[in-house]
């Protein structure tokens, strides 16, 4: 991708779409934007990067005119773009409306724009733009995806739909928050193209993102924050080459630490036990399609994970990851063949399984936000688990989820809030620390560092990898696009078009793959983490 893209667009003397003067964000008395000064002009992309909580996010709606619920708000706001400002969320199921169909939710935007055609037109008109809008969001198979609903999706696919939507809008600007989150490196090459395909046009983007190898790749300014304020800005390949502020070249270090180069530069990484603790036989699983049939989405043969073992799966968005761990979890119970625990057959449903066989297998889901109650304080919800699932008394499980929190990174003041006033990365770490409370012997991980700097990341990764070198009776599997964070696994299955294409010891398939498709996905990771194309 160049940094020409714009044709000339967006140089000094060019007027911003929208610029932020003095930007403070003060709610329950915490400062969470801090004198942010920002200039958004047409055609360019610029990046906000920080840790979960540094105000990125609240910054981004800043420009879309919404704030946090009783915020004060000082500082000026001024847009000048013609049409409307887009917003791609982090979590694209909360926008989605999850009983109508995707092609009812993108036919009501095209519909609005062709009203002044003709009857007869319109129909043709409007599913002429939803399928260009999905094809410039790089949704494959745009036609099958059209008939599912919002949750019949992966989370990449949401996103993609979301994008899709601000395109329809037709706006001038465009907030991404997070857009490559929990997707595989071939859909982030996508999707980085996009964005400056997007800005190609004349449109400005404003990039909200924890991947550095995605904002190096389309970004042509930075702007660092940390706690609520721009620590460091500047074109993207300045701060990469010569990082003046300490906090940018912490989150520059911890992404090169953690690269698929050197596995054990998160500690932890385990050899597992031969013993098989979850095995996955004969598995086909099937969803609902539009006209009433099923669809088989997933065929696993044989797969298993050993006792003390990170096992990762990795795949594109779409290609059955989720779908494999939801059936392990009894979340998906629209499956033939057997999952067993120690031997032992799951009930299909999460309904149908004891307490015992609840606690044993557990899920960190990735939309983290949605599987909280926002009426009920993130402390009373990890706590609760214990209570429910282990028995435990209430006082003694609000120490061991206060403990475990803060371990996580989490600290008291955080943990006694209710969901919607922690981060997308804090409520992660939240949810992973309820997971922790039933003391499982599986647990799920469902692209759980997605949406956390690099910094935090690393320290989530050596507390999952120290829980398995600590307790011998722990198996994680980690549903990832990462393959740094693969890396660390002790072994890899790689799904395509819901198969299981490639298994084996990590290292060897990251640095030797057998099968092109894992080729494909390694060879991209390598080129966006270096930045090819710019």
């Amino acid at each position: 991708m160049s940094k020409d893209r714009a044709d000339g667009r967006g140089g000094p003397d060019t007027e911003p779409v929208a610029e932020l003067r003095g930007l403070r964000v003060e709610t329950g008395g915490k400062v969470i934007v801090d004198g942010v000064d920002l200039r958004v002009l047409p055609g360019k992309v610029t990046a906000l990067v920080g840790a979960s909580g540094s105000g990125k996010t609240t910054t981004g709606l800043a420009l879309l005119g919404t704030y946090p619920p009783g915020a004060r708000v000082t500082g000026e706001v001024r847009l000048t773009a013609e049409g409307p400002a887009g917003y791609v969320p982090q979590h694209p199921a909360a926008v989605l409306n999850p009983a109508r169909r995707i092609t009812a939710l993108l036919d009501d935007i095209a519909r609005a724009q062709v009203r002044d055609l003709p009857r007869a037109r319109r129909k043709a008109a409007v599913r002429e733009r939803v399928l260009r809008a999905l094809a410039d969001a790089q949704v494959p198979d745009a036609e099958a995806l059209l008939r599912r609903y919002p949750h019949q999706l992966s989370g990449g696919q949401q996103q993609r739909v979301v994008l899709a939507q601000a395109l329809l809008l037709g706006a001038r600007v465009i907030v991404a928050d997070e857009p490559t989150t929990g997707q595989d490196a071939l859909t982030k090459r996508l999707v980085a193209d996009q964005l400056a395909a997007v800005a190609a046009r004349g449109i400005a983007v404003v990039l909200l993102s924890h991947d550095l190898d995605v904002v190096r790749a389309v970004a042509d300014e930075v702007l660092v924050l940390k706690a609520g304020r721009v620590v460091e800005s500047g074109p993207v390949e300045r701060l990469w080459e010569a990082p003046r502020h300490p906090w940018t070249r912490a989150l520059l270090d911890a992404r090169t630490a953690s690269g698929p180069a050197d596995a054990t530069a998160v500690p932890g990484a385990v050899g597992g036990s031969p013993e098989p603790v979850l095995v996955v036989r004969d598995l086909t699983a099937r969803h609902q399609d539009g006209s009433g049939g099923r669809t088989v989405v997933l065929r696993t043969p044989e797969l298993q994970v050993k006792a003390g073992e990170c096992l990762a799966v990795v795949g594109r968005s779409g290609s059955g990851k989720t779908t494999l761990a939801r059936c392990l979890a009894g979340l998906h119970r629209d499956h033939d063949g057997d999952v067993l625990l120690d031997g032992t057959p799951l009930p299909r449903s999460l309904r149908s399984r004891d307490r015992a066989q609840l606690a044993s297998v557990q899920y960190v889901f990735q939309d983290a936000r949605a599987a909280f109650d926002e009426h009920r304080p993130v402390l009373h919800q990890v706590a609760r688990t214990a209570v429910r699932l282990r028995g435990a008394d209430a006082h003694a499980a609000g120490a061991e989820a206060l403990a475990t929190l803060e371990r996580l990174g989490i600290p008291e003041d955080l943990a006694h809030r209710h969901p919607g006033r922690l981060s997308g990365g804090e409520l992660q770490r939240a949810a992973l620390a309820r997971a922790l409370l039933a003391r499982p012997r599986v647990l799920l991980c469902d692209e759980i560092t997605s949406g956390l700097d690099t910094v935090t990341r690393r320290d989530i990764l050596a507390t999952l990898t120290g829980l398995l070198r600590d307790r011998g009776d722990l198996s994680l599997a980690l549903i990832t696009h990462d393959l740094d964070t693969a890396a660390l696994a002790d072994r890899i299955a790689v799904l395509d078009a819901g198969e299981v294409v490639e298994q084996g010891p990590a290292r060897r398939v990251l640095t030797e793959p057998a099968h092109p498709f894992t080729v494909s996905l390694t060879e991209t990771a390598r080129r966006l983490e270096v930045g090819v194309g710019r």
